[in-house]
């Protein structure tokens, strides 16, 4: 798997991984909920940009995720002026945002190993109706790493639509689809050939 952790002592970086993965849960609860407005929406973003500090992920690394979602910006700013107003769509497109701004603040605040095994003991209760902890938990903790990967992925077909002048289409979920299906390949057999299952 690949890991975005980025080493620190920040108080994030200290706090055990069950209580930022609770967190994370809440927090996005929280911001898919709350903002109703663009002011509220704007709110919700500067207290993500305010747990970026306290993670020691300085603005610098805070503009480059967000540089990373422009295009997933783009996309979903376009698609909810079609169908709303322009308060609805900054409101929906902030809540997302915001979604993938904190997915990407905990694995880079977070080892990959230390989120498996809090994801595995908190899932410990489930043995009594045979579910596999461990896988559960490996499934869950790819899930999250795999949002900024995804947003990524996005701003690299956005680029190449960019550079050969071809305005980005609803075409280009196919080939984010294309690329996720390939990043998920590569990732299963990375996983294999470390005598994963």
């Amino acid at each position: 798997m690949i890991s975005l952790y980025r080493p620190g002592r920040s108080l994030l970086h200290r706090l055990p991984a069950g209580a930022k993965l609770i967190g994370l849960a809440v927090v996005i609860l929280a911001v898919s909920l709350w903002p109703h407005t663009p002011i509220t929406a704007g709110t919700a973003l500067v207290g993500v940009f305010a747990l970026y500090l306290l993670g020691a992920q300085w603005p610098p690394a805070f503009a480059r995720q967000l540089w990373a979602a422009k295009w997933i910006v783009v996309l979903m700013v376009a698609t909810q002026l079609l169908f709303g107003t322009w308060q609805s769509a900054i409101t929906a497109t902030s809540r997302v945002l915001a979604a993938v701004l904190l997915a990407a603040l905990v694995t880079a605040t977070t080892r990959t190993s230390d989120m498996l095994d809090a994801l595995e003991r908190a899932l410990g209760p489930l043995r009594v109706f045979r579910v596999d902890p461990a896988r559960v938990s490996f499934l869950l903790s790819l899930t999250i790493a795999a949002i900024p990967v995804i947003a990524g992925l996005f701003g690299q077909i956005a680029e190449a639509h960019r550079a050969r002048g071809i305005r980005l289409s609803p075409r280009a979920i196919v080939s984010l689809l294309v690329l996720a299906l390939r990043h998920a390949d590569d990732m299963g057999d990375a996983i294999t050939a470390r005598g994963g299952s």
